[in-house]
């Protein structure tokens, strides 16, 4: 095989990755994303509300659901309008879901739009052979009925997607409870973001980083709930610092972490971030998590990191109070989470939201390891 037709094997076998935003905070999700150049996507805006969906310039495909239902004025909060709106729309749903390999679909639930429409999708990604992976956020704790929408949805979702990974706004509060609303709000859309585009980046870009879609499968593939945590650390001690704080402050309350059926792991460092420090990170977490051996993490560099590291920890396969309506058994005395850990962990979280237009990636590397 000529190196010509060897890497045009490699184009053709790089997987089809498709970025779905459902109702209004999908849509300004992946405008986030589209802001920071995704890198091998294709993204598509979905909404019931026209007015909303033509602000969407950055997609590179739009949707309006239900024309012929709800006219381009939105479904007026009520899930089963979105649904039955999607539906209309299924035909032109399948056809743009063609031959992805690889389906994000991003939403705020509690809704009408995103919350109805996103089991819908979910489904028609699996027929059509799609890993397909939701990424969701749901209300605060004191919005009740929104999150009685939002349990039902990923109940749903549960028996049509792969892992639904998602980010409890209540928990902001323990580390960005500080900052002002909408601040904290857009801290959760970039977290969900950066997710996405992380993981795109990494099987789309091999010559960036080497993690292929094969070792992404077999982590989130019947994957069930997951949940993000994410800490930093600086000094003697900042790989142990990071870890402890991104396994003990994930964004979604979880029964048991050793439970996980799956791991990824991200790494971000800066210049002086070693191999070393990339092995312990991963080996850390593994202690913590033992029960599984679907364990995936890669590492890169960014300048603006020196001297700190970041991790951010993807648990799939937990369970959680939230769905199973069981409460989380409190530890006496409850644990307090010290001013020293929720500061570090805050700043990890604005510098994400802040730093993709400035970020410059000078070298990564990923490994793989399974026990």
């Amino acid at each position: 095989m000529t190196r010509e037709e060897l890497l045009e094997k490699v184009k053709t076998s790089r997987p089809a990755v498709t970025v779905v935003g459902l109702g209004g905070a999908g849509c300004n999700i992946v405008t986030w994303i589209a802001d920071k150049k995704l890198a091998g996507g294709k993204i598509i805006g979905v909404n019931t509300d026209a007015s909303h969906l033509s602000t969407m310039t950055r997609a590179d495909r739009l949707i309006l659901l239900g024309e012929k239902l709800c006219k381009g004025h939105g479904c007026g909060g009520f899930p089963e309008r979105g649904a039955e709106a999607a539906r209309e729309n299924l035909a032109e749903i399948k056809e743009e879901l063609k031959d992805t390999n690889l389906l994000f679909l991003v939403a705020g639930l509690g809704g009408g739009s995103g919350t109805g429409a996103i089991p819908v999708f979910a489904q028609a990604g699996r027929e059509m052979g799609a890993l397909t992976i939701a990424c969701v956020t749901i209300p605060f704790t004191i919005e009740m009925t929104r999150r009685e929408k939002a349990r039902d949805a990923i109940k749903a979702l549960a028996e049509s997607s792969d892992s639904i990974v998602v980010i409890d706004n209540s928990k902001l509060r323990e580390v960005a409870g500080n900052l002002p609303l909408k601040e904290a709000l857009s801290v959760a859309n970039a977290l969900v973001g950066s997710f996405v585009k992380n993981v795109t980046d990494t099987i789309t870009q091999p010559s960036l980083i080497n993690l292929d879609y094969a070792d992404l499968r077999a982590v989130m593939e019947r994957g069930g709930i997951a949940s993000i945590g994410i800490g930093e650390g600086d000094g003697a001690n900042r790989v142990e610092k990071s870890v402890s704080q991104a396994l003990s402050t994930p964004l979604l309350d979880i029964t048991d972490v050793s439970s996980a059926y799956g791991v990824l792991i991200h790494i971000v460092g800066g210049e002086d971030l070693t191999l070393e420090e990339v092995a312990v990170v991963g080996e850390q977490i593994m202690s913590k998590v033992s029960n599984t051996k679907r364990v995936i993490w890669g590492a890169k560099v960014d300048a603006g990191l020196v001297g700190r590291v970041r991790v951010m920890a993807v648990l799939t396969g937990v369970t959680c109070p939230f769905l199973s309506g069981v409460p989380k058994p409190k530890p006496e005395p409850a644990p307090v989470i010290p001013k020293e850990v929720v500061k570090p962990i805050r700043q990890a979280m604005e510098h994400i939201a802040e730093s993709y237009p400035k970020e410059t990636i000078s070298k990564a590397a990923v490994f793989s390891k399974e026990k």
